[in-house]
């Protein structure tokens, strides 16, 4: 179990951060986060969460010994932009995003001072007994100290190796099959609802053994996290360019996502989803709760 000693800043308490927040606490990990420009659902996350707040950046940079950075892929190198402004140097900065190997490497040149690990999260938030995987890799010593930070907790590590940015590489691979197939199976039963033969669809796929196409429930979930598989989507496609490798595709399932752009977040049901999916809409800037 990590020492009680062991001060961690989240940055920031969205759903999968306030999660991983809550899980760090199990391990007597004392976890702020910071109030300044956070939304009321931010709020109510950390307060759910038990996470213990501060006013300002520059006293959560100040008073932590290791910063975990989970937030929307846009926003990464930013962030790491802020930290840096605030003297953050010497300690810990796990880079958890979802984002190419080139912006890990980004953040880790802002931070230059400081001990900078690659993190990559696969799986849902760790609530209610579900378990995720923090992969990690460069810096041996600080890929040590992020698993000890989630010792028999349902945080599950595995370390990849002393190259930073191959973890994030390999949440883009996933992400580039997993998301994109989503997008693809609500365009699906799109076409098929709109033709009458929704129902016909479903039970075609339901003959083939782990079809999206049968998860409808799934529909309007993809819906209102559209706002951030947007940029992840982006970010994946980045990655296929570099590698030489066709980009197209999810370059056109981020544009997709970009038509739900008003559903952040809420409570949809499949019709609804379908009918914003059906309206041309002028994209809105996703921001950060």
């Amino acid at each position: 179990m990590a020492s009680e000693s062991i001060t961690v800043g989240l940055l920031h308490p969205g759903s999968m951060g306030a999660a991983f927040g809550a899980q760090l606490l199990r391990q007597n990990v004392r976890v702020l986060w910071c109030t300044d420009g956070r939304s009321i659902r931010s709020r109510a996350r950390a307060e759910n969460a038990g996470l213990e707040e501060v006013q300002d950046l520059g006293q959560l940079v100040t008073r932590a010994d290791v910063l975990l950075s989970l937030c929307p892929p846009a926003a990464a190198v930013d962030v790491a932009q802020h930290v840096a402004a605030c003297g953050f140097d010497g300690r810990l900065y796990i880079e958890a995003n979802a984002i190419t190997p080139h912006r890990v490497r980004t953040v880790a040149e802002l931070l230059p001072r400081a001990v900078v690990v690659d993190g990559a999260v696969v799986g849902s938030p760790p609530v209610g007994g579900k378990q995720s995987t923090l992969y990690l890799s460069g810096d041996h010593h600080g890929c040590a100290r992020a698993t000890e930070l989630f010792a028999a907790s349902d945080v599950k590590t595995k370390v990849l190796g002393a190259e930073v940015g191959a973890a994030s590489a390999l949440k883009l691979a996933y992400s580039s099959y997993q998301k994109a197939s989503r997008v693809l199976a609500a365009l699906a039963y799109s076409v098929a609802d709109a033709g009458g033969v929704a129902d016909e669809l479903v039970e075609i796929a339901g003959k083939r053994g782990g079809s999206y196409l049968t998860e409808t429930g799934y529909i309007p979930k993809t819906a209102s996290r559209a706002w951030r598989w947007g940029p992840e989507l982006d970010d994946a496609a980045a990655l296929l360019r570099e590698a030489g490798l066709p980009d197209d595709l999810m370059r056109a399932a981020s544009r997709v996502l970009s038509r739900w752009s008003d559903a952040r977040e809420r409570e949809l049901t499949i019709a609804e989803a379908l009918s914003l999916l059906r309206v041309d809409h002028d994209f809105v800037e996703r921001d950060e709760p």
